[in-house]
């Protein structure tokens, strides 16, 4: 194995994999997203100037297989007459209950809004860059960041109305 791949993986796997784990929602298909990706990234390993960033590379190749996993799984999709229980918050700090809000919420959202805010928010990308990972215009970045905002912070308000609900008619304060 090439040291400087293992290396690679070694010092910004990590990093690749919570972005991964943003995008699909599930620590289990992120990991199998990555997998998939690295086995990609090592068969081009030699031929990429690693000294020009691959972790562009790989996040483009995240976002890639990850768009055509989502369309492969659509196109299969079957609808069912009862959605499955929720599982009910467990007792977490504030801080550790707002991530599980955003990663609820970010999980609810269309594959391109999510793409986009995480990579804008969570991987800290220019606008040019998303939209040059994602393949499409700076516009069309604005406009899925714009309404992946707009319908997290609806649903981060619906969730916490619910939540704060059901703990009122429970009696607990």
């Amino acid at each position: 194995m090439d040291t400087s791949f293992a290396d690679f993986v070694r010092h910004r796997g990590d990093r690749h994999l919570r972005t991964a784990v943003l995008l699909t929602g599930d620590w289990h298909a992120a990991e199998d997203l990555m997998q998939a990706c690295l086995g990609k990234l090592y068969r081009v390993w030699d031929r990429l100037d690693t000294s020009t960033e691959p972790d562009a590379y790989l996040r483009r190749m995240l976002v890639n297989t990850h768009r055509s996993w989502w369309r492969a799984r659509w196109r299969r999709e079957v609808p069912r007459a009862h959605l499955p229980d929720v599982p009910a918050p467990g007792d977490v700090s504030d801080a550790g209950a707002t991530a599980e809000d955003v990663r609820s919420a970010l999980a609810k959202l269309p594959v391109r809004q999510r793409t986009a805010l995480v990579l804008r928010f969570f991987e800290d990308l220019s606008e040019a860059d998303v939209a040059g990972v994602m393949g499409c215009s700076v516009g069309t970045v604005k406009t899925h960041t714009h309404r992946g905002l707009q319908a997290m912070r609806r649903l981060i308000a619906s969730d916490t109305a619910v939540n704060r609900g059901e703990t009122e008619r429970s009696g607990v304060r």
